[in-house]
């Protein structure tokens, strides 16, 4: 089983698990496609939302192994932002899946509207390190 370096092992503050830490000697635990409702609790929709984030983070558009990603947490998002990579096989700790980028930001716009506004905030400042307004105000450069 491959384990992800880097890879976040929970939601931060929370007890919603994105990692295992070993493989389980009777075989992978089998992956389900899970409905969600409108109705789930305003904390699972934020642990999907986060670990669609680490996901996107850790590994882009890029392929990846389901290695040591949670069964459970990998369920919720499976067959909609998470696809496999050829034919799915549910117990298996070596299935390819890739994020599918034009779902997930359908889906969990949230999580780009907030790399959108880092990036109008990085446009605001002045090429030159200066003070756009003009004035001398130290602030906080060494």
């Amino acid at each position: 089983m491959l384990k992800h370096r880097g890879f976040p092992s929970r939601l931060p503050s929370t007890d919603f698990q994105f990692t295992i830490r070993r493989a389980n000697p009777k075989g992978a635990t089998k992956l389900i496609a899970r409905e969600r409702f409108r109705d789930r609790s305003p904390a699972d929709r934020r642990a999907d939302a986060g670990f669609l984030t680490a996901l996107i983070e850790h590994f882009g558009e890029e392929e990846f192994e389901r290695g040591n990603l949670d069964a459970g947490r990998l369920s919720w998002l499976l067959g909609r932002e998470v696809v496999a990579v050829g034919k799915l096989d549910p117990v298996s700790y070596d299935q390819l899946f890739r994020v599918d980028m034009a779902k997930a930001q359908a889906n969990f716009p949230e999580i780009f509207a907030d790399e959108d506004q880092w990036e109008d905030d990085w446009d605001d400042e002045d090429p030159d390190g200066e003070d756009p307004d003009g004035d001398d105000e130290f602030r906080g450069d060494i």
